[in-house]
């Protein structure tokens, strides 16, 4: 898993990148969780969901934000984030020009500045958010959302309660020409501790549905809840 630098509004951004094998695969952003709470690119859930995608095929990277690792710059509230996301976003489409589609996934913090790219970006055909911190940030943003996407939340949750996160998918689904998908796992934390297999199942099935990237067989028994 390559390690690469590549040029931030704020400096150099570090990150991690795999390459698909296939000649003009789609592409896949995974953004981490905050900065100032030990968020980083190794953060369990977003090295899972990263490798989600590395599994499907897709040209996929992760990346710590500014002033976290060995990216430069300083924490600047979401802004200066969501800019690194499109710079990171740039990177690889310039490394990838005959890509058929982008997905960007987040955990967190980075469902929160996953989900404002998709504002800015009309290529990216779909999105994963794991615990989207609907308590804490204004998602009023999503007016309308342009594409359809996942949200996953645990039930045990006590850094964003759950029914934070359901209020914010029906606001979603109120709107015409999208559909959320919204998966519940059971007993699961904030952090998805002994879930984390789960997580990566709905993700799988979801993108499956989706027909983004190579299908990937789902024992059952992890979608249960769906």
């Amino acid at each position: 898993m390559p390690e690469i630098i590549f040029n931030g509004p704020a400096g150099r951004l570090e990150g991690r990148y795999v390459h698909a094998k296939t000649p003009n695969a789609p592409l896949a952003l995974v953004l981490h969780p905050h900065p100032e709470h030990g968020g980083t690119m190794n953060n369990k859930i977003t090295y899972h969901m990263f490798q989600t995608f590395v599994e499907r095929g897709f040209s996929t990277l992760r990346f710590n934000f500014r002033g976290v690792g060995r990216s430069q710059g300083i924490y600047d509230r979401g802004e200066g984030e969501l800019s690194d996301a499109a710079s990171a976003l740039d990177w690889m489409q310039e490394l990838n020009p005959n890509a058929p589609y982008v997905w960007v996934g987040g955990f967190s913090f980075g469902a929160w500045i996953g989900m404002q790219l998709l504002m800015r970006r009309p290529e990216i055909r779909g999105w994963i958010s794991v615990s989207p911190p609907a308590n804490m940030y204004d998602f009023t943003f999503l007016a309308p959302c342009p594409t359809s996407g996942l949200i996953i939340q645990g039930n045990k949750d006590n850094i964003v309660p759950e029914p934070h996160a359901e209020k914010l998918v029906q606001k979603l689904r109120a709107q015409k020409g999208i559909e959320v998908d919204y998966r519940i796992v059971d007993g699961a934390n904030h952090f998805y501790n002994d879930r984390i297999d789960q997580m990566v199942g709905h993700m799988h099935d979801y993108l499956n549905r989706a027909d983004a990237g190579r299908k990937v067989v789902v024992p059952p028994k992890l979608i249960s809840a769906a």
